[in-house]
């Protein structure tokens, strides 16, 4: 087995989503609305040798379209740290929901590594359920679809190693595909959730988002987390304000907009 690489990893926050907790708890007597509101993250992951980027984020016409407010576009945060999407070659797409997959002309030369059930799911009979449909974007799964057939999509079933250091984990649950990251870093093994674990408060409490497709299997999914982690200080949530809140700014400039997560929060 080759020694892992080491890698920074950064969290770059596109957009942001005051809401109910009734929209991101499925027992919301107890929760405040203010511990609901969700960040939206695209993710970078940079070693000497290679550059992941984990999802993609949604554009301005989406936003538009879903009523939501876009801050920056992805790309344009993902240069701020000196990421070029127009020059990546790797992107993990966690799953197909609209907030982690779309601007595909962002990345022309990416391979896209996506799981074989998240495919299966997002364009299978359960999409005939509006309960199931409303989070995905039929021109995002077309589009994912025409990667497959430029041969640009990677599927991986179940867990894998993408490159030493970095590796792909089945955990399902919120979509009957999701996967989350693990990464190597100088502080040990970082596992970004992505929508695994939308906040902090949904493992603690163990009180699930309420868009799911197994609650069995996303709360199993908190378990299978902490394995992969060296700590829970080790765990990223996928929407959760509190990664901006509590990891170092990649620079002063870019307070508010990205943060290191190769190193310990505060």
């Amino acid at each position: 087995m080759s020694a892992p690489d080491v890698y920074e990893v950064t969290a770059v926050k596109y957009a942001h989503n005051e809401r109910a907790a009734s929209g991101s708890f499925m027992q919301s007597d107890d929760i405040h609305d203010s511990e609901a509101t969700l960040d939206f993250f695209v993710w970078a992951c940079v070693s000497e040798n290679r550059t992941f980027v984990v999802d993609t984020g949604y554009n301005q016409e989406t936003a538009e379209r879903r009523g939501r407010t876009l801050i920056r576009c992805p790309g344009d945060g993902l240069k701020l740290i000196g990421v070029d999407p127009a020059k990546v070659e790797d992107v993990i797409i966690t799953h197909l929901h609209y907030d982690h997959v779309g601007n595909f002309d962002l990345f022309p030369k990416a391979t896209y590594y996506l799981q074989d059930r998240e495919m299966n799911y997002a364009t299978g009979r359960n999409m005939a359920h509006q309960v199931f449909a409303h989070p995905y974007d039929v021109d995002h799964v077309t589009g994912i679809v025409r990667e497959v057939y430029a041969g640009r999509v990677s599927f991986v079933d179940g867990d894998a190693e993408l490159a030493p250091g970095l590796s792909v984990h089945h955990i399902g649950g919120h979509t009957d595909g999701m996967m989350s990251v693990r990464v190597w870093t100088k502080r040990g093994w970082v596992v970004l959730a992505s929508d695994a674990l939308h906040l902090y408060a949904n493992m603690e409490t163990t009180n699930p988002f309420p868009i799911v497709h197994s609650v069995g299997d996303m709360v199993k999914g908190y378990a299978r987390l902490h394995e992969l982690a060296d700590s829970s200080a080790h765990i990223i949530a996928g929407h959760d304000p509190r990664v901006m809140a509590e990891y170092p700014p990649v620079s002063d400039e870019l307070v508010g907009i990205a943060v290191r997560l190769d190193v310990p929060p505060s």
